[in-house]
């Protein structure tokens, strides 16, 4: 989901992206995607990362756009779409990945 923070006081970005995968290994291939297609996109570095040390909760902080790539449990667990509620909220589709 992407949640549009732009019209509410005191965020602190203007965007989130979340999204979930099902074990570690998957939370950092997405993380790494996201690292890669940023860069040779946008031509765009986090301002901040972490979360690698575990991969339940991976953050990269690109300022305006910060995106989480959550284990599914942790995401259950801290529910960021009920704590940004006011946000506008856009789902996107679901891709299966073939293993």
């Amino acid at each position: 989901v992407s949640l549009n923070l732009t019209n509410l006081p005191n965020a602190i970005s203007n965007y989130f992206i979340i999204c979930h995968a099902n074990s570690k290994v998957q939370v950092e291939a997405i993380a790494d995607s996201v690292l890669d297609e940023t860069i040779k996109e946008k031509k765009a570095k986090p301002w901040h990362k972490e979360g690698f040390e575990n991969a339940e909760w991976i953050l990269l902080d690109y300022v305006d756009v910060v995106v989480h790539i959550f284990q599914e449990n942790t995401r259950t667990f801290y529910n960021l779409e009920k704590l940004w509620a006011d946000a506008k909220i856009k789902e996107y589709e679901s891709r299966q990945c073939d293993t």
